[in-house]
């Protein structure tokens, strides 16, 4: 193993957080966007005292419209793109918009939107060319330069070839496009030529936003804070162009899938159905596509948490046969050798690791050697009798709960859908007000002063948790098949009133955004996407 890392990817100082995803901005075209409504929120932010933004993954989803699933690894997600700023460049109008904001303001209807806003892109897309200005015309065809061989030209047939298949799975294509035959390929692109371009204008769109968000966010001392799902899904334009990395054949069919084994909280375990990685194919080519990935998140965010670290050190290898996760094994993941590439190639690495459920002492070895800062969820961790919050590490992140959980004050009370016995709710209720010394009408803020409390150098609370919200703001529910990633926050809960009163929650922490000034910012890393 290579020398150790110097520093965390966290500051030596004590910051406040908000998880919020970027589809429950508000805004007036049915999902969040990330023009003036995220710039919007960054405002917000820094009158919250609030110095770290954390949001789930941005790229584009499918069906089940889980942000963990996405369709492209370095592809941005469609429906995120601003429609206001579209209509600035001229390339839509508010009469041909009007549709979209009919649309409902507390929820994202995914049903009506997609269709309708996937439609109003390619209009504007048709459009592009004739109307933007010079300049932004040629950052469109140097963005497509550096992209196109890479992910860009891959992404656009993946989803061309997508819709011609009735959205199926790439393995249930045509032979030809199963097999990416050269010849087929060939006649696709000559007789999709105009919506390609289309796809890549979208996707160019996309990423001009997001840097301004990000150089907007930067500004005013904001940290971006992403989120790295470890597997990639099955139907993605990455597996499809890049199955050799992949414990797949060349039909797509995978020999192993992704899972965790069975545990308290499910006998059967959880099949998630990801194809594995070929780790001896990655370690082969110094793990170039795991650099390549790091390093395009890394433009887009400051921070980024990786879901199941513990994949890294061994991983849960089940049949592909299973119909549950029961007749899986461990098997060896990369270990170091992963985090001495990327470091490498990229520096200290700007990560945090999600390291809840069962962790093993060689997990926790294997995060402490690279100085990766882990995860505590109190809503998980006061049930534990020997839980105290001296306990939280100075180089992790606390968190009251997560987009996996329910808000605080829906998890105290015990909500319909509760998979919790009455007596569970009862003990976590007397566990939490014995540790906060609060009250049942005030759980949510004490809860987070008891975040705000602890050792870790960054405390994060979903936005649901500051505005004291129940059961119905939940954002997703692990294991349901509908209904979740559409909770939205409107204006008028985020009025000066309440960012004041949660900015006085974070000062008396001197967790605040002013109490530290603004962070170092790196200037070395120039965005390969746009």
């Amino acid at each position: 193993m290579e020398s150790a890392p110097e520093q965390s990817s966290l500051p030596n100082y004590r910051q406040a957080g908000v998880c919020m995803h970027v589809t429950s901005l508000p805004g007036p075209y049915g999902i969040g966007e990330i023009g003036e409504a995220a710039r919007g929120f960054v405002d917000k932010m820094v009158r919250m005292e609030l110095s770290v933004w954390q949001f789930l993954p941005i790229g584009p989803t499918a069906y089940g419209d889980s942000p963990y699933q996405p369709l492209s690894t370095f592809a941005g997600n469609e429906m995120l793109v601003d429609i206001g700023d579209l209509i600035e460049l001229g390339l839509l109008s508010d009469d041909e918009v009007e549709e979209l904001t009919t649309l409902p303001d507390r929820y994202v209807d995914y049903g009506t939107l997609i269709p309708v806003k996937t439609r109003l892109q390619f209009l504007a897309a048709s459009r592009f060319e004739e109307t933007v200005d010079y300049e932004i015309l040629q950052d469109f065809n140097a963005f497509v330069s550096r992209n196109d061989s890479d992910w860009l030209h891959d992404y656009a047939l993946f989803r061309i070839l997508k819709t011609k298949h009735g959205e199926r799975p790439w393995h249930e294509w045509k032979p030809e496009y199963v097999h990416r035959d050269a010849e087929a390929l060939a006649a696709l692109e000559r007789n999709e030529a105009d919506r390609i371009r289309s796809l890549k204008i979208i996707q160019y769109l996309f990423f001009r936003q997001w840097f301004r968000l990000r150089d907007y966010a930067h500004e005013y001392g904001i940290t971006l804070f992403g989120d790295m799902p470890i597997c990639i899904a099955l139907d993605s334009a990455d597996a499809w162009a890049n199955r050799d990395i992949l414990r797949i054949d060349e039909d797509g069919k995978p020999d192993h899938v992704a899972g965790v084994p069975p545990d308290y909280f499910s006998e059967d375990g959880q099949l998630w159905g990801n194809p594995l990685y070929d780790w001896d194919q990655h370690e082969a080519d110094g793990y170039a596509w795991w650099v390549d990935r790091l390093r395009a998140t890394s433009e887009l965010t400051d921070l980024v948490r990786i879901d199941h670290f513990r994949g890294f050190e061994s991983y849960w290898a089940v049949p592909a046969s299973s119909d549950t996760a029961r007749e899986g094994a461990w098997e060896p993941g990369p270990g170091d050798a992963i985090f001495d590439a990327m470091r490498e190639a990229l520096g200290n690495l700007p990560i945090v690791a999600e390291d809840l459920g069962v962790i093993t002492p060689e997990v926790d070895g294997l995060r402490l050697r690279h100085r990766i800062p882990g995860m505590h969820v109190l809503q998980f961790d006061v049930t534990d009798p020997g839980f105290e919050l001296a306990d939280v590490a100075e180089n992790s992140v606390c968190y009251t709960g997560t987009h996996d959980n329910d808000t605080t004050i829906g998890w105290f009370h015990g909500s319909p859908d509760d998979i919790r016995s009455g007596a569970d709710i009862r003990a976590a209720q007397d566990a939490v007000l014995e540790l906060t010394g609060g009250r049942a009408e005030t759980v949510h803020t004490d809860l987070i002063k008891a975040a705000f409390s602890t050792n870790a150098r960054l405390a994060i609370a979903p936005l649901q948790d500051y505005l004291g919200l129940g059961s119905e703001a939940r954002l997703n529910t692990p294991g349901t098949p509908g209904g979740n990633w559409r909770w939205r926050v409107i204006d008028t809960q985020l009025s000066p009133e309440v960012c004041d009163n949660i900015a006085t929650l974070v000062l008396n922490s001197n967790r605040g955004l002013s109490q530290h000034g603004k962070p170092e910012k790196p200037t070395s890393r120039q965005p390969a996407h746009a």
